[in-house]
């Protein structure tokens, strides 16, 4: 009888059409990503890109008004949803969602060249868990708009021969890398070893479709140009999109420890693998996925730095060789699985369980289901006619946008870039130190109203001198207005 639940369930995944999965993949990810639709604020970044991409919606093209180091096409998305549905947060993370499912179709979709239709769909769904849950994975990052590029590309160069599908290959890793500026490492790569499969193997892959994988790389990155070129203003790109992320690196870089742990267990489970013989290393695909692993873990040493959200760079291609050994493993051993892992299944999306408490605590308490500082401060700002055209979010920034008005200077545009005064040159400021920045802000500009979060210091704890500076100015020139929720709302005297 048990024998017969297996065949059955076995049945059933293998008769699933594309459709039917992708339609699966889409809904589990409206579960676990839904509650955050109606959250302001859930990384600086996210909300850096919003301004952005209202801004270009504006008339201004990206670092003309505004300033961060990223790539056009990131802001392009944003300032695409926006002057399509107007100040949407929930048209924002609804295209994060789709952005997600797509990513996770696609590495099913790659999976299922190497292991069975049952174990890529798990591989697809474990791909939205790693997208969405643990930290600020929540929100619309930069990363989940490259890998919902990149990853199709790989699934195109796996899986297609024709020459239009190469084409289609390097337009999207055209896009990848404007929008993420390190993909460039893989997407090299990559490009090195189409090279070398077409000159020294006998595989199908001819030097004119490595070309034309080239030259739709190509045709992307000078379409990002094209808009500066005809306003003569190339160079403000070529600063902005190549030398300012080449100069940051250089300036902020971490300890060789924080950037160990990944690398160390990268190369232990290949090393297993390998060992194993789990994986099948002359197996093109296999060759294709670690290709790219190694150009994204090459791409964080270059860099010298990675935070949380870097690693959706890395999750798809290397959750898929672990799927690969995992059901290897399971073919040969049979191990029983115990009932419970569904249980612990569950309540892995506890982050989400918690949001959909918050969202619906917010709607009894407070009558609305958008919640967070983002929304609340700004509304007691015009509710209290507080200052708008002259006020300083150092926290929670996303409320320039709520409120219609701009950062009070370009560095100003993320909160963080006040101190990135490596970056400065690259947008023309007329400060060249972070402490000059501050005291322009504070002294010339004079903000009449001033944003920060109750109990957390104001700038990074390496800033030193400037947060001593600024914290010094608020205590004589500022006084409490008021508290909201975690805000706090300071008037200047």
């Amino acid at each position: 009888m048990p024998l017969e639940r297996n065949r059955n369930a076995l049945l059933a995944f293998s008769q699933m059409k594309d459709t039917t999965v992708f339609l699966l993949l889409s809904l589990i990810t409206l579960f676990i990503r839904f509650p955050f639709f109606f959250r302001d604020y859930i990384d600086r970044d996210e909300s850096t890109f919003i301004l952005l991409g209202q801004s270009w919606v504006d008339g201004f093209l990206p670092y003309t008004q505004l300033w961060d180091l990223k790539p056009p096409l990131t802001f392009a998305f944003f300032a695409a949803i926006i002057s399509i549905f107007g100040k949407s947060f929930v048209a924002i993370r609804f295209a994060g969602l789709v952005l997600v499912a797509i990513t996770a179709f696609f590495t099913y979709k790659i999976a299922l060249t190497l292991v069975s239709k049952k174990a890529s769909v798990f591989i697809g769904i474990i791909c939205i868990v790693l997208l969405s849950l643990f930290g600020s994975l929540q929100g619309v990052m930069s990363e989940h708009i490259c890998m919902a590029f990149f990853v199709p590309s790989i699934y195109l160069l796996l899986s297609k021969n024709s020459s239009f599908s190469i084409f289609l290959s390097g337009i999207l890793v055209g896009a990848t890398v404007m929008v993420k500026l390190n993909m460039a490492f893989p997407i090299l790569f990559l490009g090195l070893f189409l090279c070398y499969e077409s000159i020294f193997t006998n595989r199908k892959t001819s030097f004119v479709q490595v070309v034309l994988f080239g030259t739709g790389a190509l045709t992307i990155i000078l379409s990002t140009v094209t808009p500066y070129f005809l306003n003569d203003i190339t160079y403000t790109w070529w600063e902005s999109v190549i030398l300012a992320p080449l100069e940051y690196t250089e300036a902020r870089r971490y300890s060789v420890f924080k950037l160990a742990p990944i690398f160390v267990i990268t190369a232990v489970f290949l090393f297993y693998a390998h060992k194993s013989k789990n994986l099948d290393f002359k197996n093109r695909n296999i060759q294709l996925l670690l290709i790219t692993i190694i150009g994204v873990l090459f791409s964080f040493a270059k860099g010298g730095r990675i935070n949380g959200h870097y690693l959706i760079q890395l999750h798809p291609m290397l959750l898929i060789l672990v799927g690969v050994v995992v059901s290897n493993l399971i073919t040969v051993h049979k191990p029983k699985i115990p009932a419970y892992l569904a249980v612990i299944g569950l309540l892995i999306p506890a982050e989400s369980y918690l949001e959909y408490a918050n969202v619906i605590n917010n709607k009894i308490e407070k009558g609305t289901i958008f919640n967070g500082e983002g929304f609340s401060a700004p509304q007691f700002i015009l509710e209290n006619q507080l200052e708008t055209k002259n006020v300083l979010f150092f926290e929670y920034h996303i409320g320039y946008w709520n409120l219609g008005t701009l950062p009070p200077t370009t560095a100003s545009t993320h909160p963080s870039n006040i101190c990135r005064d490596e970056l400065f040159t690259f947008f023309k400021n007329p400060r060249k130190k972070s402490i000059e920045e501050l005291k322009f802000i504070m002294e010339e500009l004079q903000p009449k109203t001033v944003v920060i979060r109750k109990g957390k210091r104001i700038l990074d704890k390496k800033e030193v001198e400037e947060n001593q500076y600024i914290d010094n100015y608020l205590a004589q020139h500022y006084t409490l207005f008021a508290t909201v929720d975690n805000a706090i709302i300071l008037q200047r005297l």
